[in-house]
């Protein structure tokens, strides 16, 4: 058998990597005092990490993948960009499924006096700045008008966030890597509830709150004249938003010092420490045990259950809400639901700290797997009844059906955010902070890839899958007269340019959501 502190790594715990071995640093929670409310034994736990925690959640609200990245790909399809145009879109989000390649070089190649972390952190920070500000100015010709001849321009769009998000990739890595140090041993658990809570700040103010003050619709029932425009356009959003980034940024590179507070792990000699305790190993030295990692047996199934496992949600995440849309549901509404998550967004992270932190945090993950399948079911059907759930005569709906899916999404966010928060927990635990940002990015990086690639083959197969028949008539005069098919994009719009509707007969999103749940 296994002795209790000598585990095998297909054991949760944390590892600390070597260049020939896996040695493993069994991680002991200290014994829970039942006296002691939740409050006050996680008050003491944190005692000493408030300040790093509450920079790290900063740091991960300003990754603009949340604040503007996934904001503007929802605007642009809640204008009318279709699956094809959106499936060329997912491609910018690929560096942070790619970061893998260029993480040795992160952790390898900084400036001693500034700090390992810092030394990427604080030029790709000024750099995303300095692009949102100029972005800012040319933006809304970008867009163009998806009401005129003059749509999105969806490749051109694609070019310019490539690389941006490369930079944020890269920010990604350093953050990554700094928040395995920046945090005591014990508390290191909490690094994905800084990453959660960080991005369910950034999703607010990046998309509920964006979508919500750029609705004239919405805006102009607090106003005493009505405008043309919201308060807001994108413009200034993503102005707004390189100011931030530029200020802040400044403000942690004088004042944030760079400081080791994770345990101290015994190490050969032969390998040269630096001053902060992490590994002095050169490009080649970091490429060298990234390659060892990925050799061993546990290693090769953790990639195997990570770049399939998510297979299984990727229709529902992908498509359901441009359904939605497409099917009448205002974007301004969608995005409401989001407040109705915030409150658990920002709890759940700190209800399941006490698992997450924990010596098998995994756990979670196992748990809230088939419940997520489960919910992608609940999700279909629900879509599937929506056409007929509309208040006859109007395009609106009956108030239960949005109470209905708000109970469902709040059920959903249960499965999906326990699952990425225990995997994130995980990775912190298992990484060591000698080499954190390319462990941390080695496991992110396979979890994110096979977070996307679904994404990506669903949005274009889904086309493929979905048939469509011309109707006569348009709105609610449609009658149920078939006269041609118009699955294609030129039938759709000689159909409608007759004065007809073209409907959807055989959704590919049913056949997407059928063929993940299969496969898994």
């Amino acid at each position: 058998g296994t002795a209790p502190h000598e585990m095998r790594f297909d054991s949760v715990g944390p590892v600390a990597i070597k260049i020939n071995t896996i040695i493993i640093n069994l991680f002991q929670s200290d014994p829970i005092d039942p006296s002691k409310s939740w409050w006050q034994r996680t008050r003491e736990n944190l005692a000493g990490d408030f300040s790093s925690i509450a920079l790290l959640i900063f740091l991960y609200l300003l990754q603009v993948r949340i604040l503007s990245l996934n904001a503007f790909v929802d605007v642009i399809v809640l204008q009318g960009v279709t699956l094809g145009q959106q499936a060329v879109f997912s491609f910018v989000y690929w560096p942070f499924s790619l970061k893998l390649l260029w993480a040795p070089l992160v952790d390898s190649i900084y400036w001693r006096a500034l700090g390992r972390r810092k030394s990427w952190m604080v030029p790709c920070q000024y750099l995303i700045g300095v692009c949102m500000l100029v972005l800012s100015f040319k933006v809304n010709a970008i867009i163009g008008d998806p009401k005129g001849e003059q749509g999105p321009k969806v490749v051109f769009l694609t070019l310019i966030f490539l690389p941006l998000n490369f930079l944020l990739a890269t920010q990604d890595i350093a953050v990554d890597g700094w928040a395995l140090t920046i945090l005591s041993r014990k508390n290191v658990g909490y690094a994905s509830t800084c990453n959660a809570v960080g991005q369910t700040a950034g999703i607010f103010l990046g998309k509920v709150v964006f979508l919500a003050l750029e609705s004239k619709d919405l805006v102009n029932r607090f106003r005493s004249v009505p405008q043309e425009t919201g308060f807001v356009d994108l413009a200034g959003f993503v102005f707004f938003w390189g100011c931030i980034f530029i200020v802040s940024t400044t403000l942690v590179w004088i004042f944030k010092k760079e400081v080791d507070n994770s345990v101290d792990n015994t190490i050969d000699d032969e390998i040269v420490e630096t001053d902060d305790g992490e590994l002095e190993l050169g490009i080649v030295g970091t490429y060298a045990v990234l390659w060892k990692i990925l050799q061993k047996r546990p290693m090769l199934w953790m990639c195997l259950i990570y770049l399939t496992g998510m297979f299984a949600f990727g229709a529902t995440d992908s498509i359901t809400d441009l359904r939605l849309v497409d099917m009448g549901m205002p974007k301004e509404r969608l995005a409401s639901f989001g407040l109705a998550l915030m409150a658990l967004h920002i709890l759940l992270p700190w209800m399941i700290g006490r698992w997450t932190t924990g010596p098998r945090p995994f756990n979670i993950f196992l748990f809230a797997y088939p419940y997520r399948i489960m919910m992608c079911i609940v999700f279909a059907v629900l879509l599937r009844f929506t056409p007929g759930l509309k208040i006859p005569g109007t395009k609106d709906f009956y108030i239960s059906y949005y109470l209905f899916w708000i109970a469902a999404k709040l059920f959903e966010q249960v499965g999906s955010y326990s699952i990425f928060l225990s995997t994130m927990a995980f990775h912190a635990q298992i990484s060591d902070p000698r080499i954190g940002g390319t462990y941390m990015t080695l496991l992110n990086t396979i979890s994110n890839l096979g977070n996307k690639w679904p994404e990506t083959l669903i949005l274009t197969i889904t086309p493929l899958f979905t048939w469509k028949n011309c109707h006569l008539g348009s709105g609610i005069n449609t009658t149920e007269t078939v006269l041609y098919s118009c699955s294609r994009d030129a039938a759709a719009e000689l159909c409608t340019s007759e004065g007809n509707t073209c409907n959807i007969y055989f959704d590919g999103y049913y056949f997407g959501v059928g063929l993940c749940s299969i496969f898994v």
